[in-house]
């Protein structure tokens, strides 16, 4: 395994952490100390959705619960979103 991480940044609570390809944005968040929502953690429920500002992710399961508007415009589901850069999300 890469010991590579990305960095993720939140807003608006302008908090940063390290997420490692191979893992949820969600579980670094919670790792680092940082409070999110979440309820299902497998991308039905959409509790923790967010903005993805800038940056890359890929999701875990091929559609989430996410409509194709949702995604088209940039919504993600950090519970099964997997970092692909350093990433800005925004929380509702």
């Amino acid at each position: 395994m890469s010991s590579e991480t990305f960095k993720v940044r939140l807003e608006p609570q302008d908090a940063i952490f390290d997420c490692a390809p191979d893992q949820p944005v969600l579980l670094a968040a919670l790792a680092a100390g940082i409070a999110l929502p979440w309820s299902c953690r497998n991308g039905t429920c959409r509790t923790c959705i967010a903005q993805l500002v800038s940056g890359s992710i890929v999701h875990r399961i091929p559609w989430p619960g996410l409509s194709a508007e949702e995604k088209a415009a940039g919504l993600i589901l950090p519970c099964v979103a997997e970092p692909r850069s350093d990433v800005t999300l925004r929380q509702p």
